[in-house]
């Protein structure tokens, strides 16, 4: 395949179309122009533009030239453009020979000639360079891989447009591609895309600050409310209009379906949802403490954290215990699981005492005799009661409450106490001689652990030793009441025990330190040797507090020993 080769801008053929209308010469016939001769000087100028004709053409050529200038010298444009398509070829058919012409090369935007190679496609391509001026350029390709540059799409980043044939030789001379529409860069396109993508994060940001806006308003209308509310549902079914806790819990000990143990099931779960929330009064360790009201009745409602469930299942479990229920024992309403969606509620709904715990009514009041022995005497006989197994068909175990302090007894209107926090309470179970210990991670208080269990000598697999620790620390609880007991109008102020010795939150290696290597206990006030009652209860203490766990009171007798003390008071105070 023979093509057509050329190179040239669209602004030079411009010019060489108009130059070639203006020539009404160039439409003589190719024989007449042919016949004429060309030797002359003035035609030898006009020639002069031809570096190098064959001997055959040159003569023609020439005088092509003449015919198109009409003036004895060629002016440089027509030299430049005089070599049109047509008269080209037709010099080449006349003389069936190859015809060579080389011009200036400074001269020479336009060239006309043939490409032998026989192979691939012809083209023509037409690209715009910088500044926006537009070649033309014409060839042959190369059999390899032309096809696939023949489909050429355009879409480069200067604008061009190719065309391609190979139907005959020079078939693209035929071709005139035009240039594509004028498009935008493809810096457009890339500014295009970031524009999009800026929309983009800019609309999703917009959404995502709307969203936090709603959960933080709704979060803070939350915090406005009471935090543990309850849903005030209302439903009687299973509690008759009118009735009181103390009538619901009588009746329960009168049918038997809760003896001992606390309101069925489904009651406690009524009142849970029942409860309205007043104040919190108090927290600590496991969550906090409020006082709620159920039918106009103060209730105490303790809020288990998610984190101390294995608490408040015990606790739940060993209130409900049967033949559980005691005067000195804190009274147990109901329990219930609270989902509010956000967050669980773990709920423990207890008798509500308004002097607080004995740790604080201590701390505001001083005592007289009475009032101590009658603090001591209500305590003792709560732990009795946790101690002591009930034989029968239904019987009760013995416990051990394993966190005795100050914290864990709450003092009655009437100025006795009531044994409360039974989260880490253990069971013994007679029948199997096995020793019930809850899972919970929790550990008792250490200013209150006895030797035992400082040193981890603790024989947990035998039940009487846990309730000597109880004894230990119910030891230092009397002790705690003593130094506010007023004798002589002296009475120290209160404190911890063993707050001369370690410091406010005592380490293990603190307590292990005082405790058993120098075996110290919290001293007693010199005014307590001079007054019968406090001397007592001095000797009554250290045997509670003995080194050696066999060696200590058990709970039923130091019982005892407080009850013929109050007898012998009573009967001082009538005479």
């Amino acid at each position: 395949m023979r093509c057509a080769k050329r190179s040239m801008t669209r602004t030079d053929r411009l010019d060489t179309a108009n130059a070639l209308r203006r020539s009404d010469e160039c439409k003589a016939t190719l024989s007449d122009t042919l016949s004429v001769p060309c030797n002359s000087s003035s035609e030898r100028d006009v020639c002069g533009c031809v570096r190098r004709c064959s001997v055959m053409a040159r003569p023609a050529w020439c005088c092509l030239a003449r015919l198109v200038s009409g003036v004895g010298r060629v002016p440089a444009v027509m030299c430049t453009y005089m070599i049109p398509d047509l008269a080209f070829l037709a010099v080449s058919e006349a003389f069936r020979r190859p015809v060579s012409v080389d011009f200036p090369q400074s001269s020479v935007p336009f060239l006309l000639l043939r490409d032998e190679r026989t192979d691939g496609y012809c083209f023509t391509m037409v690209e715009e360079e910088e500044g926006g001026v537009a070649v033309l350029t014409a060839g042959c390709l190369g059999l390899a891989g032309s096809e696939f540059q023949c489909r050429d799409t355009g879409k480069a980043r200067s604008r061009r447009a190719l065309e391609c044939c190979t139907d005959q030789d020079y078939c693209n001379r035929d071709l005139h591609p035009t240039l594509p529409p004028l498009m935008t860069s493809d810096y457009v396109d890339s500014s295009i895309h970031y524009m999009a993508l800026f929309i983009s994060i800019t609309v999703c940001t917009i959404i995502l600050g709307l969203i936090l806006v709603f959960f933080y308003f709704r979060y803070k209308r939350q915090e406005s409310q009471p935090r543990y509310s309850i849903d005030l549902e209302q439903d009687e079914t299973y509690i008759p209009p009118g009735e009181s806790l103390k009538d619901l819990i009588e009746h329960s000990r009168s049918t038997g379906s809760g003896s001992g143990s606390g309101l069925p099931l489904l009651v406690q779960r009524t009142i849970a949802k029942q409860i309205q929330m007043v104040k919190q009064i108090g927290k600590g360790r496991y969550g906090e403490v409020w006082m709620g009201k159920w039918r106009g009745e103060r209730v105490a409602v303790k809020v288990f954290f998610t984190t101390e469930e294995e608490s408040w299942f015990r606790e739940t479990e060993i209130y409900q215990t049967f033949l559980m229920r005691h005067d000195n024992i804190l009274g147990f309403i109901a329990a219930d699981i609270k989902g509010t969606g956000s967050w669980t509620q773990l709920y423990l709904i207890t008798d509500y005492h308004e002097n607080g715990s004995l740790y604080d009514y201590l701390r505001s009041n001083t005592l007289d005799v009475n009032s101590l022995l009658k603090l001591a005497y209500s305590s003792i006989s709560g732990l009795c009661h946790l101690h002591t197994e009930i034989y029968g068909t239904q019987g009760k175990p013995a416990i051990a409450h394993r966190d005795l302090k100050s914290k864990n007894i709450l003092v009655k209107k009437n100025g006795s106490c009531c044994i409360a926090d039974l989260g880490l309470a253990v069971k013994f179970n007679s029948d199997t001689n096995e020793v019930d210990i809850p899972p919970n991670l929790r550990v008792g208080t250490k200013r209150y652990m006895p030797p035992e269990v400082l040193d981890e000598t603790l024989n947990r697999t035998y039940f009487q030793s846990f309730i000597m620790a109880d004894m230990y620390s119910f030891g230092l609880i009397v002790w705690e009441m003593v130094r506010r007991c007023i004798s002589g109008g002296i009475v120290e102020e209160y404190q911890l025990p063993y707050h001369d010795l370690v410091p406010t939150d005592p380490s293990y290696e603190d307590m292990r330190e005082v405790v058993c290597i120098k075996r110290q206990r919290p001293s007693f006030a010199n005014r307590w040797t001079s007054d019968e009652c406090l001397r007592q209860m001095g000797k009554l203490m250290s045997e509670c507090w003995a080194h050696n766990p066999a060696s200590r009171l058990t709970a039923l007798r130091v019982k005892k020993t407080l009850a013929k003390m109050l007898e012998s008071q009573d009967i001082k105070t009538s005479m």
